[in-house]
């Protein structure tokens, strides 16, 4: 199926508008470092959930759930919890709020309210810096080989390759289609700043919106016409193995589920879930995620925004990806999946899918909307890795007097060198898969260590940060090497465990963070957690004082929002299939749940 030409008009439309998008919102971005790298903080709550949902909603990762749900049925609802999925659970019920009060620019910022600024404390923020542009950088080549993938199934390469002065080898020509469309994703987020990515966001989530709905009703549709083969187990989301048989349906597929190693159902199961929240507990990565919870404008509103996110972002997703899953099982016999070398590639499912079901129109929408989700996670991305660059590395080291014409120059090289720095990473990326393992299992099981610390600890101190990021980090880089034909999901205890020795030695290597610096940030967030000396002091000065006693309705909230937030993930799964009694129990769940959490989270945001 080729491009229709009304498809290429409404692709060329959305890359229009979003090159007007960043040149309309340039003066606005330009009047400070706030309004280019958080908006002013004066951008609504449910503009900035649109926004984060529609970053979450990203090409590469709507490629590999496509994938997940064709080979794994429902139980595919559980391996997202890889992420993890479920940490804007914990944002929403108190991690926002506790950041937000902060009143950072950055996550490296942030390290000043609660180490202050001696000598530890600069080395946390250096090596939050440097984690962060690396985790940035994984996030922006993943993305990066995801949309070259998609873009090649409708435009062949045989289409463009005689109007390029070069010659591109076949396993490159994802990385040719990637490097065009990042510079439309640069323009506009260089120009605009947050603003503008914000913005650009809302547009393209109204697309996606649209594409989903109409994909969920193909899907429905075929369902209900043509004949389903799925192995036993592929339709419940709790009994059986991951491991399911293909052997007499495709048997292509057993291979795919043996590369993923994802090994036995319920061991891999609760190791998500370890794994999952502790990385929640620690906090947001140092992303778009948090530059978005930065710019809200109160906590208040950070907490909404990060709830916000789940109840937008997963019916609609899931509608598409289990559209498309119904449509790549119903019809395999009519898919090309093999690549460029002449393998099959079940990354491929979703593209494939698409050129061959999609109707003239909506492929132009859904093309737009896609590649429109890839921009959006880039953008937001590229934001995080300038304002670590200009705020947390010139501003405070390089030119602490810099102009305001000064600053968005330094804005523009830093976006252009870090963009071209993440071209060339994803030309070293062998797929979708092997990013992401190396981005949510590697990096953040040396993440999380110390960034659980810092929140719940009074005597952890700046050192003992830097030295548990520098042990996590290195034991990161080396663990996949020691252990090749290990899981790197079950390398993370190895790597928290090392983390957490390494945080905890360098902590009584030094003092403790001076007791004013504590004292203010004790204040101001009020977290639950080991901070009795702290707050003993403070009630010295102010016997009124009264410390966080939430942590058993926190936590009974956290529950009730992950069984909310899993419910909107599988419902539309239940729904595509027509699995029509437990698309009802799922919904009595979700409803006892919306109740529960209207009583004892949204109803007290304000306290």
């Amino acid at each position: 199926m080729e491009l229709h030409s009304i498809d290429i008009l409404i692709v060329s439309l959305y890359l229009i508008t979003i090159i007007i998008i960043g040149l309309v919102l340039r003066k606005r971005a330009q009047k400070s470092k706030d309004d280019y790298l958080l908006g002013g903080k004066s951008i609504p709550w449910y503009m900035l959930g649109l926004s984060n949902a529609s970053g979450m909603f990203d090409i590469s990762g709507t490629i590999w759930l496509v994938t997940l749900m064709f080979v794994y049925g429902i139980k595919s609802a559980w391996i997202p919890w890889l992420w993890p999925v479920f940490n804007q659970i914990f944002l929403m019920v108190y991690l926002s709020k506790w950041l937000r009060r902060s009143n950072a620019t950055t996550g490296a910022e942030w390290i000043g309210t609660r180490f202050g600024f001696g000598k530890g404390a600069k080395l946390s923020h250096i090596i939050v810096v440097v984690f962060a542009l690396v985790v940035c950088l994984g996030y922006l080549a993943y993305g990066f080989i995801g949309l070259g993938k998609f873009v090649e199934v409708f435009v062949p390469w045989e289409m463009v390759s005689n109007y390029i002065p070069f010659t591109v080898s076949s396993e490159y020509v994802p990385h040719f289609y990637g490097t065009i469309f990042t510079l439309f994703a640069v323009f506009y987020s260089l120009l605009g700043g947050m603003s503008g990515i914000v913005w650009a966001d809302v547009v393209q989530f109204a697309i996606m919106t649209v594409a989903a709905l109409v994909i969920g009703y193909l899907g429905w549709q075929a369902v209900g016409t043509g004949t389903l083969a799925v192995p036993e187990g592929w339709m419940n989301p709790f009994m059986g193995e991951l491991s399911m048989d293909w052997s007499k349906i495709i048997p292509q597929v057993n291979e795919k589920i043996k590369s993923d190693g994802f090994g036995i159902f319920s061991i891999f199961l609760f190791m998500m879930l370890f794994k999952g929240v502790l990385v929640s507990v620690a906090g947001p990565a140092p992303t778009y995620d948090m530059q978005k919870i930065l710019s809200t404008k109160s906590p208040s509103e950070a907490s909404k925004m990060s709830g916000f996110v789940s109840v937008i972002l997963m019916p609609i997703r899931y509608l598409m990806i289990a559209g498309f899953a119904a449509l790549a099982l119903i019809y395999y016999e009519k898919l090309d999946l093999l690549n460029a070398a002449g393998d099959i590639d079940f990354e491929l499912l979703l593209p494939t899918a698409i050129n061959q079901f999609v109707p003239v129109g909506l492929l132009g929408l859904l093309l737009a909307g896609l590649i429109a989700a890839f921009m959006s996670t880039f953008a937001g991305t590229l934001n995080a890795a300038q304002a670590y660059l200009v705020n947390d590395i010139y501003l405070k080291y390089k030119n602490p007097e810099a102009s305001s014409n000064q600053i968005k120059n330094m804005n523009y090289v830093t976006g252009i060198v870090v963009v071209i720095i993440s071209i060339i990473l994803g030309f070293f990326a062998e797929d979708v898969n092997s990013v992401l393992n190396i981005i949510v299992s590697v990096l953040y099981g040396s993440y999380v260590g110390a960034n659980i610390l810092k929140w719940h600890w009074w005597r952890f101190n700046g050192e003992g940060f830097f030295w548990g990021m520098v042990a996590g980090l290195v034991a990161a880089y080396f663990a996949p090497i020691l252990f090749p034909n290990v899981n790197v999901l079950y390398l993370f205890p190895l790597l928290l465990v090392i983390s957490l020795i390494g945080s905890i030695l360098g902590t009584f290597s030094a003092p403790p963070t001076e007791d004013k610096i504590l004292i203010e940030f004790y204040k101001n967030v009020k977290p639950w957690g080991f901070w009795k000396p702290i707050h003993d002091k403070i009630l010295i000065e102010n016997p009124n004082f009264e410390k966080n006693e939430t942590f058993g309705l926190d936590m009974f909230n956290v529950f009730i929002g992950i069984i909310a937030q899993t419910t909107l993930v599988i419902l539309p799964m239940y729904l595509i299939f027509r699995q029509s009694t437990p698309v009802y129990i799922t919904l009595v769940v979700l409803i006892v749940c919306v109740l529960l959490l209207k009583k004892y989270w949204w109803n007290k945001l304000e306290e």
